[in-house]
């Protein structure tokens, strides 16, 4: 049986990643941090389960760092890697273990695609001893000779479970054989479907396994609802709560879609802007940026960009579309009520939509309040803050880039550049390979 630890005081971290947390205001660790601390900093393999918001990137960050603290990298060859699914949800690591870093004299690089490959290649040369990466990107900068894992002793899966669903996982098998053969893995998943299994058996050597939130994943701060609307009636109900106060995230089907409500939302008068995959590093950037700080209070995602949204206060999540799948239910409502805080999570369904609807919320284990609903109703008011728009056209202007490039905790990084296409070889055997992020 393991040891929950009360406090960071009790887990035996560097002293400097101590100050930092006192610092930051952080004093007692969340469930996931308790459980899993003692394992981790010992040096043993983790399988860490739970849902996203519950703290699982200090859960790995904190024991990545304050093992590797002291040791230098010699250039292009990290001595620890946290692979993560999305470009957004690399930036929302590095960011957070940033000071953590500083504090212990580790330094960090980002390798996402949609950025500078020659910086980020750069950044790696330079020496940084913790990256955070994307499968594909690295995999890139490990063809070109730019990086080398031999020397990388913790290994972090981040989302492993959305790695698997986005066709990473032959990447990062292949990116799993490099590493040092000896050294610490640490696997968070919500789920262990999809392959994710087969990682764990392959890679993991007698793994300590922790659960926080175990089965469907949902906590008692967060409320579910689903609003029977009529076809007729849904627009205007979906303009009135996107208009509510406070920031409110809504989740689409398609790219297009996203683009159109969006644009259909502006029209109306209510501050919107649209979150996909076919937007470019610096725009989906620069996008959640002016959504953290209001400028934008109505993000319109796809499911592509659900799991880098990572966003405090956060006290809603509107399913316009209603997702096919249970855990992209999950992941989608997993945006709010993060870290112990409150949020409700609708979803709209229409008449044909009903059985389907009822199915996917038995499967989630999610008993929702269900009623129907007009857009000019008390009903609609009372669970959404639904209000009329101002019914002025709104512009978001795009802040100024600086120069060509943005700073991230890892270096200096091109704010521009494109992926470049993967160079094709007559001789190739390789499959297509899965979208890069």
């Amino acid at each position: 049986m393991t040891t929950v630890i009360p406090s960071f005081a009790h887990t035996g971290l560097a002293p400097a990643l101590l100050t930092v947390l006192t610092a930051q205001g952080i004093t007692e660790p969340f469930p996931i941090q308790s459980a899993t601390l003692p394992d981790s900093l010992a040096g043993r393999d983790v399988l860490g389960r739970g849902r996203t918001g519950s703290g699982k990137t200090l859960a790995f960050g904190l024991p990545l760092l304050s093992r590797t603290a002291g040791r230098k990298a010699r250039p292009g060859r990290p001595l620890a890697l946290v692979l993560v699914p999305t470009r957004e949800l690399a930036q929302q690591v590095t960011t957070a273990l940033a000071p953590y870093a500083r504090g212990v004299g580790l330094r960090c690089a980002t390798v996402v695609g949609g950025l500078s490959l020659q910086r980020q290649a750069d950044a790696l040369r330079a020496g940084a001893e913790v990256v955070v990466a994307t499968p594909g990107r690295l995999h890139d900068l490990i063809n070109r000779g730019d990086a080398r894992l031999d020397q990388v002793e913790i290994t972090v899966l981040d989302e492993a479970d959305q790695m698997a669903d986005m066709g990473f996982l032959p990447q990062v098998t292949k990116l799993l054989e490099q590493v040092a053969p000896q050294g610490q893995r640490m696997l968070f998943s919500a789920t262990l479907d999809g392959g994710v299994d087969r990682l764990v058996r392959r890679f993991l050597s007698n793994p300590v396994t922790h659960s926080v939130d175990p089965g469907t994943a949902t906590v008692t701060a967060m409320t579910h609802h689903v609003l029977h609307v009529e076809a007729a009636d849904k627009p205007d109900a979906l303009t009135r709560i996107a208009a509510r106060e406070g920031r409110t995230i809504l989740f689409m089907g398609t790219k297009h879609r996203a683009d159109r409500l969006a644009r259909q939302l502006l029209s109306k008068g209510v501050r919107a802007a649209a979150l996909h995959g076919g937007k470019s590093q610096p725009q989906r950037t620069r996008i959640l940026e002016q959504f953290r700080n209001g400028q934008v209070t109505a993000l319109v995602a796809t499911d592509v960009a659900a799991r880098g949204i990572h966003v405090d206060g956060l006290d809603m999540v509107v399913n316009v579309d209603p997702p096919t799948e249970a855990k992209d239910y999950l992941h989608r409502g997993g945006r709010t009520a993060r870290a112990g805080e409150s949020g409700s999570v609708v979803t709209l369904v229409l008449p044909e939509q009903r059985r389907d609807v009822s199915r996917l919320m038995a499967t989630a284990g999610i008993r929702p309040e269900s009623v129907q609903v007009r857009s000019d109703g008390e009903a609609l008011a009372r669970v959404t803050g639904a209000r009329e728009p101002s019914g002025v056209p709104v512009t978001i202007v795009a802040p100024p880039v600086p120069a060509g490039r943005v700073r991230t905790s890892g270096g200096p990084v091109a704010d521009g550049a494109a992926r470049p296409a993967h160079r094709a070889s007559g001789r190739s055997r390789r499959p297509r390979r899965p979208r890069t992020v």
